[in-house]
């Protein structure tokens, strides 16, 4: 049985104290931290099969990633006319 490459984005938010929060928009709730960016990538990994070991034990569907758009918003910070 050949292996299914799935392949997810992920936030990468710097945290104040150090390391890296990394966030898996596609899995509410995909979660994890790494000390640098090569941790928080492979905490990130690791997490993401353990939800999909998960999903699969409930029979749920696998979230693709395809499915969301990314975008950036600019909004000015003056909050005069708020």
């Amino acid at each position: 049985m050949e292996k299914e490459s799935l392949k997810f984005n992920i936030i990468l938010k710097p945290e104040a104290e150090g390391g890296f929060t990394v966030i898996v928009p596609a899995l509410p709730g995909c979660v994890t931290y790494g000390e640098d960016l090569d941790e928080a990538k492979r905490m990130a990994k690791d997490a993401i099969k353990g939800y999909i070991v998960s999903l699969r034990k409930h029979k749920e569907a696998i979230p693709r990633d395809q499915e969301n758009l990314f975008a950036s918003i600019e909004v000015k910070s003056s909050c005069a006319n708020a």
